[in-house]
């Protein structure tokens, strides 16, 4: 079974990195970590097979963590209400 530790941005909401180790940023790009901000741990998370998660795959999380050494998730992208207002509008 394969671990990671999972870390929350000081400077970025909703915006999360894992990595394989607890404080093992070795393979984090430097200026990836000045933009996330300081690392706020949050837990240590077995990546089971079968594990669902609600916002990445658990086999693209565990790739990318062999692969790369980490694996950053991002905020959803806010909804452009005014563009959904305006294609309302123009359907009535």
């Amino acid at each position: 079974m394969m671990l990671c530790a999972v870390y929350k941005s000081s400077k970025k909401s909703e915006t999360y990195l894992y990595v394989p180790g607890r404080d093992d940023f070795s393979k984090v790009p430097e200026a990836l970590l000045k933009t996330f901000g300081k690392p706020v741990f949050m837990m240590i998370m077995p990546l089971k097979k079968d594990r669902v998660m609600a916002r990445v795959q658990i086999d693209k999380l565990r790739t990318d963590l062999k692969i790369n050494g980490f694996y950053l998730q991002l905020p959803p992208p806010t909804e452009n209400l005014l563009k959904i207002h305006l294609q309302q509008q123009d359907t009535e």
